[in-house]
């Protein structure tokens, strides 16, 4: 019984590991807030980011190959909007996946086996089956839990597998029944009240909007939208800048400045700030009166936190895992759900003159999903090492 020393109650450190990868940026992004959340609660535990692709990859043999990193691929896509697809793609990419599990598996547990971590914290979808089971044939008794980075799982395989050792972490009713369906017993699903999202969204402190907008450039009087499309921007910002030339826009391109430059030389009547990547995309939504954008998970709860009512689209270009996300707006209602962004103006007029009324609905919404998560993952860490201690004493062992 190799794990007995390591979960041993003489221990008081914990090694926990947050497993993510860089598509997209919001894996990235909830493992750094889970980290940051892990340490505000004062849990005394190292913390390890774990990038996946590395584990599997640790020679970098794709990006000397093609001389780009596997996640560039899926992030330069989002940037120009080539998203059209990529629900087959995903279908080809959880074959391959089937395909090559043995592979995965003897990876992975070689990882284990050399890392020896207390806890495995997944924020990523698709190789969950294989993370979970190569870390209990190699480390049994390690719990293994599965954050949801999405509000609600895109069956099948995607984030919720039937038939695993493991913990899941729910932000919406949808997920835990979705958990439920798959044949999960309650006490290994756990709802919180919202996604993971950065301190600075819980932390921000009221400001003299009207001055802060006018050192910016901007108007202190005119309703202000922020357009923001995740970490790689895209190419649509370009055509809502072009659609409300009379719309006070603060655009937040991240990583893309080629888009920024675009963006900039864009004529328009009313003023506007471009932004290229800042860690400070909170203080920006501080100036905002509404938010348009793709119906991302974290930059949708992001908003909603900041009472941001949003303007975003559900249709065929919308990434499969973010559809649900737009029906959530409208069950919620904290803003409007359009086909396209060619009536844009139309769907800002329409939120502006019942602003009030959706901002209402942002102030309803509590996500406390940044002190809930420290103490799930608590709780399961010491549940596991309560079983290990019995089983250590059933069968003898001095601990």
């Amino acid at each position: 019984m190799k794990r007995a020393a390591l979960l041993s109650p003489r221990r008081t450190d914990r090694i926990v590991d947050l497993v993510y990868f860089n598509a997209g940026g919001g894996h990235r992004a909830s493992a750094l807030a889970l980290e940051a959340a892990i340490h505000r609660a004062g849990l005394p535990w190292t913390v390890r980011l774990v990038n996946l692709r590395e584990v599997l990859d640790p020679k970098d043999s794709f990006r000397k190959l093609t001389g780009m990193d596997p996640e560039d691929v899926y992030n330069k896509r989002l940037a120009r909007g080539w998203t059209l697809g990529l629900a087959q793609e995903l279908k080809l990419l959880q074959g391959m996946i089937r395909w090559g599990h043995s592979t995965l598996l003897r990876q992975l547990q070689q990882h284990w086996l050399a890392t020896e971590p207390d806890m495995v914290v997944s924020l990523i979808p698709n190789f969950n089956r294989a993370l979970c089971e190569a870390l209990a044939s190699t480390l049994p008794g390690v719990p293994y839990v599965t954050v949801l980075t999405d509000l609600a799982d895109h069956p099948p395989n995607f984030w919720i597998e039937k038939g695993l050792d493991q913990h899941f972490v729910c932000g919406s009713p949808r997920a835990v029944q979705q958990a439920r369906e798959a044949g999960y017993a309650d006490e290994r699903i756990h709802a919180s009240s919202g996604m993971l999202i950065r301190s600075a969204f819980h932390d921000a402190k009221p400001i003299d909007r009207a001055a802060a907008r006018i050192s910016m450039g901007l108007d202190p009087d005119r309703p202000t939208g922020i357009v923001l499309f995740g970490g790689q921007g895209s190419k649509a910002m370009l055509g809502i800048a072009k659609r409300l030339p009379d719309t006070q826009l603060i655009l937040a391109c991240g990583h893309n400045a080629k888009l920024a430059r675009e963006l900039r030389a864009l004529p328009s009547r009313a003023p506007r700030l471009v932004l290229e990547f800042t860690p400070d995309i909170a203080q920006y939504m501080q100036l905002a009166d509404f938010f348009i954008g793709k119906p991302g998970p974290g930059s949708l709860s992001e908003a909603v936190q900041m009472q941001l009512p949003v303007i975003v689209v559900r249709n065929r270009w919308t990434l499969p895992q973010e559809r649900y996300n737009a029906q959530w707006v409208r069950e919620r209602g904290v803003g409007l759900v359009c086909a396209t962004f060619a009536k844009v103006a139309e769907s800002v007029d329409a939120l502006t003159l019942n602003l009030e009324r959706y901002r209402a609905a942002t102030r309803s919404i509590r996500n406390e999903a940044i002190v809930e998560l420290p103490r799930i993952l608590q709780g399961i860490l010491e549940d596991a090492s309560a079983v290990s201690r019995t089983e250590a004493r059933r069968i003898g062992i001095c601990m």
